[in-house]
């Protein structure tokens, strides 16, 4: 049987916040996200969203008294933690896993109850299929199948008082970003990563750029890099591409959070960020 490679597409990112979701929500919040409505997984998990045109972001963390539940997750460094691809079969990437020598576990089903903007009772369920934990530092990686993608993307919940439609950059640092991707190399093609002058790889992944970099670049870009950043390779920021810079300013100023401007770009250190810098660009 003939297994195809996957197309890199981003479909969301998750920031551990572990049993800070309170803190945490209010804070993106105050950034100038729209977040969904509390959710719960099947799997103990609870999350606030934020819906964009292709992607989302995802704060995930626990309710008192849920941390014994997907213990491992917790593990994690606070901060950015999940780098997640789109796909339409998780039992096919599964399988191409297994022949790239790639794959952890077999494909998980989950879901969680979801209230639509009409107010009607709905359930919002996945399948994802993880690469082998001991590839991805300090973090995961996996594909997503959303069998009920309406739960997720529903337009009500794609506009944000900070105008950002999509993420647009993803950066893992390492102090070898050529070994950091290799893994993306095997999953998906060693064509699809490309050398930058700056030293660092970058995979096309959709509206978004996934950038495997050294810390000076991180630096250089973002200003910062996580507080707890030992030099192993980290998932460490996010860029957003959004329709008006003053409605990112806006925001800032109203959630009092500090931030740098430059002249095409919006910056928040790592520690207004919940462990994550943030940069926010036409």
């Amino acid at each position: 049987m003939t297994i195809p490679v996957p197309v890199p597409v981003l479909d969301h990112v998750v920031i551990n916040v572990a049993d800070r979701l309170d803190e945490a929500s209010a804070l993106y919040r105050r950034l100038g996200f729209q977040l969904s409505e509390r959710g719960h997984h099947t799997l103990g998990s609870s999350n606030h969203l934020a819906i964009f045109g292709e992607n989302y972001l995802e704060l995930l963390g626990y309710e008192s008294g849920r941390g014994e539940q997907r213990k491992d997750l917790w593990q994690a460094p606070l901060g950015l933690t999940g780098l997640v691809w789109k796909t339409e079969d998780a039992e096919r990437e599964f399988l191409h896993l297994q022949r790239q020598d790639l794959d952890g576990d077999a494909p998980a089903l989950f879901h969680r109850p979801v209230t639509l903007p009409n107010g009607e009772a709905s359930e919002a369920h996945f399948r994802t299929v993880r690469l082998r934990p001991a590839l991805i530092p300090n973090g995961r990686s996996f594909f997503c199948q959303h069998d009920t993608p309406h739960a997720v993307w529903q337009s009500a919940w794609q506009s944000h008082p900070n105008g950002v439609r999509n993420i647009s950059e993803f950066v893992i640092v390492a102090q070898d970003p050529a070994l950091s991707a290799q893994v993306y190399s095997h999953l998906f093609g060693a064509d699809r990563i490309l050398a930058c002058q700056d030293g660092a790889f970058v995979l096309k992944a959709g509206e978004a750029r996934v950038r495997f970099a050294s810390a000076a670049y991180a630096h250089a870009r973002f200003g910062s890099l996580p507080e707890d950043y030992d030099g192993s390779a980290r998932m460490s920021a996010l860029s957003f591409r959004s329709d008006d810079l003053a409605k990112v300013k806006a925001s800032l100023l109203l959630g009092d959070i500090p931030f740098r401007e430059e002249q095409d770009a919006i910056i928040v250190a790592a520690e207004q960020g919940f462990n994550v810098a943030l940069r926010f660009h036409l």
